[in-house]
């Protein structure tokens, strides 16, 4: 008995030490992006004002990161079983990467060629994500592995709302950062990004030594429930597909304003608003997604992942349409800050969904394909959807901007609409997810 308590102690203390390491790089992480991409897309709008041009970022690096996934390093990462591992060796090389695509953006920014600049950054990311990517791919397969389905959603939940809170501070001190673009020009920005990568590799890389067990609750786990749950029936494979299918729509729909939004928020015809304004609204959705993970797993933990995920749905169809009736920068963070909402707990709630029903062998290979749908959020909805029909609007039928943009949020909450209806059908009658 007493070696037993021993060896549940031991236990114990190593989930402490893996989930200390997982938040700390989680943190990192959404500090990073809030630094780097909260003005990106300003930014190469600077360099390149076509709405549709500066979308190609998302989709060129989604493209590159999905193939890298799909095709590679889930693979390797079943095959292998690396998890840490994956993740240390990504990071390691986004940090140099980053400062090469420095290099060269400055290069051509001080010979004068600002639309190459803005094209050296496209593509020297895009190259990038694809390697990078290695790096999702462990991560998510790490998080499952770790978790168990009964407290999936609470962990899964607590690290999402440590990924807010950092994307809150990161996003703070973007609002300083970016002076105009000078942050970008000069390399402050990505100077602080490679240091951020390179903590974050390091973290990883302390947390491969520890010997991986899952992250458990002080009671026991009955040794039934984890034999039921190491065994993933077909008919869990094929409801899997069709969350994937209704969560493309819905990803379509819900990103294809991104890159268009933050243009909306400093349109002179309309909100106008000022680069410290922007990073408040920006913080805004933030906050919003910190609420929403601290609460939404714990709740789908034990109501149902369907009833929440619903609720989070329909919220994100309704945000877009509120845009256009913000007067002012508190109106339009208040808007922004429901949308956070709803997409952290799309997020927390999907990715345990998809946990729950995945079987463990092809983790690596299923988890990247949800990381595909959800990195269809970077660009391909902006540039198909939502950038190309604002340049259509204003191209070729001479609308404003902001009738443009307006027009493309209707669409948005329409095509999201459609989505949360197909995952209804398919899935809000069902009492609990799956029984595994």
């Amino acid at each position: 008995m007493e070696t037993k308590t021993r060896a549940r102690a031991s236990q114990t203390r190593s989930s402490r030490n893996v989930f200390f390491n997982l938040s700390i790089f989680q943190f990192l992480a959404f500090l990073r992006r809030g630094i780097f991409y909260t003005f990106m897309i300003n930014y190469l709008y600077m360099l390149m004002p076509t709405a549709t041009l500066t979308a190609s970022l998302g989709t060129l690096n989604m493209i590159a990161s999905s193939l890298g996934q799909n095709l590679l390093w889930g693979r390797i990462c079943d095959r292998y079983k690396l998890r840490a591992k994956l993740i240390v060796m990504g990071e390691m090389i986004a940090g140099f990467a980053y400062i090469i695509v420095f290099l060269i953006h400055k290069s051509l920014i001080d010979s004068g060629s600002s639309f190459a600049a803005g094209l050296a950054i496209i593509f020297g990311l895009s190259v990038l994500e694809f390697f990078w990517s290695m790096s999702d791919v462990g991560w998510a397969a790490l998080l499952t592995d770790v978790t168990t389905s009964e407290i999936r959603g609470r962990i899964i939940g607590i690290l999402n709302f440590i990924a807010s809170l950092g994307r809150m501070v990161g996003i703070i001190f973007a609002g300083f950062l970016y002076a105009d673009g000078e942050g970008f020009r000069n390399g402050i920005i990505f100077y602080i990004v490679t240091f951020l990568l390179f903590i974050g590799a390091a973290i990883m890389a302390l947390l491969s030594r520890y010997k991986m067990q899952r992250l458990v609750q002080e009671q026991p786990i009955r040794k039934e429930k984890e034999e039921r749950e190491s065994k993933i029936a077909d008919e869990n494979e094929k409801a899997y597909m069709w969350f994937l299918v209704a969560l493309i729509i819905i990803v379509l729909g819900a990103a294809s304003i991104n890159q268009i939004f933050l243009l909306f928020l400093k349109l002179k015809g309309g909100l106008n608003a000022s680069d410290q304004e922007m990073s408040s609204i920006l913080t805004a959705w933030a906050i919003g997604g910190m609420i929403a993970s601290a609460v939404s797993g714990r709740i789908a933990d034990k109501i149902g992942r369907n009833k929440v995920m619903l609720s989070g749905l329909s919220l994100a169809a309704v945000t877009p349409l509120l845009y256009s009736a913000a007067s002012n920068f508190l109106s339009m963070a208040l808007a922004y800050g429901l949308n956070g909402v709803s997409f952290w707990t799309v997020q927390t709630v999907g990715f345990a969904f998809a946990g729950d029903i995945i079987p463990e062998h092809k983790r690596g290979r299923l988890l990247s394909r949800y990381n595909t749908v959800m990195a269809l959020s970077w660009g391909p909805a902006g540039i198909f959807i939502g950038g190309l029909l604002a340049d259509v609007q204003v191209k070729i039928f001479g609308f404003s901007e902001h009738t443009a943009f307006v027009n493309a949020f209707y669409t948005s909450s329409i095509i999201v609409m459609l989505g949360t209806l197909l995952f209804a059908i398919k899935f809000a009658k069902l009492k609990t997810p799956f029984k595994l």
